[in-house]
C-alpha cells in the first residue's frame, strides 16, 4: 500500500441540480420558491426581524484617514537600545537604523523623541520631532539632535 493512497479523499462530490435520478435534482435541496431559493441572494446579518446585532450595539470612535505613522521613543528606550547593541550602533541613530535592527516596526515613517528617562552616551540622533525636555537631556549628555523637516 502506498502513502498517497491514504491521503486521497474517496468521497464522491455531490453534484446538485443534475436531474431527477441524482437525488438532488429539481429544486437542488433549496426547498420551494422564496428568497433563499434564488441565486445571488445572501441574507447576511438578518435575524428574522429582530433588531440585528450591528444595530443593537453602540457605535464608537472613528478611524482617521490621514493618520501619521510616527514611532515614539523615550530616552530610556534609546539608552536600552544602546546598551543592548554595544557595537552595532556607533554614534548615530535614525529611523532607518532602528528599522534595520528591528527595534521598531517597518510601518513607521516618522520618528519622535520624548524626554522620559535618562541618556548617558553622547549620540547624534536625527528625528522628525523632539520634545524640549529630550533636546536638553541629549545636549546635556554631550550628544546632538538634528530635526528633519518634511
Amino acid at each position: 500500500m502506498q502513502l498517497n493512497n491514504l491521503t486521497k479523499n474517496n468521497k464522491k462530490k455531490i453534484r446538485v441540480g443534475r436531474g431527477i435520478g441524482s437525488g438532488r435534482g429539481k429544486t437542488s435541496s433549496r426547498g420551494h420558491k422564496g428568497q433563499k431559493s434564488r441565486s445571488g441572494v445572501a441574507i447576511k446579518s438578518f435575524e428574522g426581524g429582530q433588531m440585528p446585532l450591528y444595530r443593537r450595539l453602540p457605535k464608537r470612535g472613528f478611524k482617521s484617514l490621514n493618520k501619521k505613522n510616527t514611532a515614539i521613543l523615550n530616552l530610556s528606550k534609546i539608552q536600552n537600545i544602546l546598551d543592548k547593541s554595544k557595537d552595532d550602533i556607533k554614534n548615530t541613530l535614525n529611523l532607518k537604523i532602528l528599522k534595520d535592527k528591528n527595534f521598531i516596526n517597518k510601518k513607521f515613517i516618522k520618528l519622535k523623541i520624548l524626554g522620559t528617562g535618562e541618556i548617558k552616551k553622547n549620540i547624534e540622533i536625527s528625528a522628525h520631532f523632539a520634545s524640549k525636555q529630550a533636546l536638553s537631556k541629549i545636549e546635556k549628555a554631550g550628544g546632538k539632535i538634528s530635526l528633519i523637516k518634511k
